[in-house]
């Protein structure tokens, strides 16, 4: 443990809609069946500033100030009464949002019941790799699960450079596919690298949905995306993975999927009963992925099966400038 610390840096925000700040919190102390952890590593997801802007207002309870942060990584520091799956001294990564909300994993320690998404690093994985894992890697994987991919299937995923992105091209790639992405011209190379056998870049042309989720990708064009895809897949393609589309968009990239096949939106964007009249399994996707998965990633992450994609490092006090930073290139990870 790092010394006896009574209080702790952290990035909280004060009410729903507050902006994101340093603050001083008092170091968390674990319970009965509960782990503390010493954290050095946190990982920034786009739900981290969803969930300052209040997404789980209603949803779940919430202590203020909110600590922000849902992915971590770094070594048990503390245990409860009754806990035996961990002890102090290992190195650990998992995800630190539990009810209440609010204590999350932008701080110098967190504390989470030992049943929760938490689990052991393999051996010779950095805390920063792994705290860019639990959201954004598992997201992918579920995904790539739930499409049930079969080798030499056509996919499609549209936001290829960010997190989740970045990891669906490389578990995409490795279960057989022939992956088309979409992304910037200057990221074709990226891209390329994980895996995309075709790349179409968006930014050639003007955008026209108003509803598109991130608006650094607000050049995303309907007509460019269908009609590339078209050319080269005149008989369509079977999965489609949308990571960033509004409705509008998601509904055109969907007519690019053949009967039978599969579309995803992890944006919420997709009309269900539309795609099932079409014969298109999918929807509305949200991860369910916890311990199990996670560990099933961290070995093929070990194994050198897939690449963490860090686009940068940086430290906790730099947080708030980080939050909700679009034109990602992978995952960004803070040191605490």
């Amino acid at each position: 443990m790092r010394g006896v610390l009574v209080d702790m840096r952290a990035i909280v925000v004060q009410k729903f809609g507050g902006t994101p700040e340093l603050a001083e919190m008092p170091v968390p102390q674990p319970g009965h069946g509960e782990v503390q952890v010493a954290l050095d590593s946190a990982g920034v997801n786009p739900f981290d500033l969803k969930m300052a802007d209040g997404l789980l207002e209603g949803k779940m309870p919430t202590d203020f100030p909110m600590i922000l942060g849902v992915d971590g990584a770094g070594t048990v520091s503390a245990i409860g009464s009754g806990v035996s799956k961990f002890a102090v001294g290992d190195k650990v990564v998992g995800k630190f949002l539990t009810a209440p909300a609010g204590h999350g994993s932008w701080a110098q320690y967190a504390v989470v019941p030992e049943d929760a998404t938490l689990v052991p690093i393999p051996d010779g994985l950095t805390t920063v790799a792994a705290a860019a894992l639990p959201t954004a890697g598992v997201t992918a994987q579920d995904l790539v699960d739930a499409a049930r991919i079969q080798p030499d299937q056509t996919v499609l995923i549209v936001g290829a450079t960010g997190g989740v992105g970045s990891f669906l091209v490389q578990l995409a790639n490795i279960a057989g596919a022939q992956v088309i992405a979409t992304a910037r011209g200057d990221a074709t190379d990226q891209v390329a690298r994980l895996g995309a056998a075709e790349t179409i870049d968006y930014t050639q042309t003007r955008p026209t949905d108003p509803n598109i989720v991130d608006p650094d990708l607000a050049a995303y064009h309907d007509s460019a995306i269908t009609d590339a895809v078209h050319f080269t897949h005149p008989d369509g393609i079977d999965v489609l993975f949308d990571l960033v589309s509004g409705p509008t968009d998601f509904a055109r990239h969907a007519t690019l999927v053949r009967s039978g096949g599969h579309a995803y939106s992890t944006t919420w964007a997709a009309d269900e009963p539309a795609l099932r009249a079409r014969d298109i399994t999918g929807g509305n996707f949200e991860s369910k992925g916890r311990a199990p998965e996670l560990t099933r990633l961290l070995t093929r992450v070990a194994a050198g099966d897939v690449v963490v994609p860090i686009q940068m490092t940086v430290p906790l006090e730099a947080a708030p400038t980080v939050l909700g930073a679009g034109n990602a290139r992978g995952k960004t990870v803070l040191a605490i």
